[in-house]
């Protein structure tokens, strides 16, 4: 039986006030979307309000286009996925291997106080399944807790998008949050490589990456251990 992995993505379209559009960030979808399907896993596209989950416009640009990238957005099942996701709390968690949070600015609003993400992880933790995220994904993990209310984070090895980046990016006074503050803040022990490179952390079951140029590997390193496990 072929592993099942849950994504969760943004529902939320706007940054901010800044008067421009947001979503999740391509990259961070396309290249583990298809590093697990190509491994022959099935995937699931779930989003915080269900139905067409946004792609934030500047991902899309030349720029910041993969090959990954540019298959997603030419095959017509993945973009009908992206159109009709399922609503995260409809999803059975039970039914996953995985559940990986896909970043994007649109996160910081959706994510941080979103029940079903936060159940969800707490219960694929419950099961030694992997829980994975990737730059401003990570923030969907900020409040899980063990039945005592003890972060689960505390202690634990994780990443995500620094505030160096979010500077670098001119969104750290646009975005509610910043998921380095709210990863430090939960004592998890932080780590993070110059902005824009590539960097993983892997600290079973937490598997976090650091920024777009990360989410292949993480993908990858994801597969490593489901394989070994299986």
């Amino acid at each position: 039986m072929s592993k099942q992995i849950l994504f969760v993505l943004s529902s939320h379209d706007q940054l901010g006030n800044s008067g421009n559009p947001s979503g999740s960030w391509l990259e961070e979808l396309a290249a583990p979307y298809w590093r697990f399907r190509d491994a022959g896993y099935s995937v699931v596209l779930a989003s915080t309000r269900a139905g067409r989950a946004p792609l934030d416009p500047e991902s899309l640009k030349e720029a910041w286009l993969s090959d990954a990238g540019r298959r997603f957005l030419a095959e017509v099942g993945a973009k009908a996925m992206l159109a009709s996701t399922t609503a995260v709390d409809k999803i059975d968690a039970t039914q996953f291997d995985a559940v990986y949070l896909v970043g994007g600015a649109a996160t910081t609003w959706d994510f941080p106080h979103n029940d079903a993400i936060k159940q969800i992880a707490e219960q694929l933790h419950g099961q030694s399944k992997v829980i994975a995220a990737i730059c401003h994904g990570v923030i969907g993990l900020a409040r899980i807790a063990d039945k005592y209310g003890e972060s689960l984070l505390k202690n634990r090895m994780l990443t995500g998008i620094s505030n160096a980046e979010d500077v670098m990016m001119g969104i750290d006074k646009i975005v509610p949050v910043l998921p380095e503050d709210m990863l430090r803040k939960a004592r998890a022990h932080y780590s993070a490589a110059a902005p824009l490179a590539e960097h993983v952390v892997c600290d079973p079951p937490f598997f976090t990456g650091q920024n777009p140029a990360s989410a292949d590997l993480l993908a990858r390193k994801v597969i490593e251990h489901l394989n070994r496990a299986a």
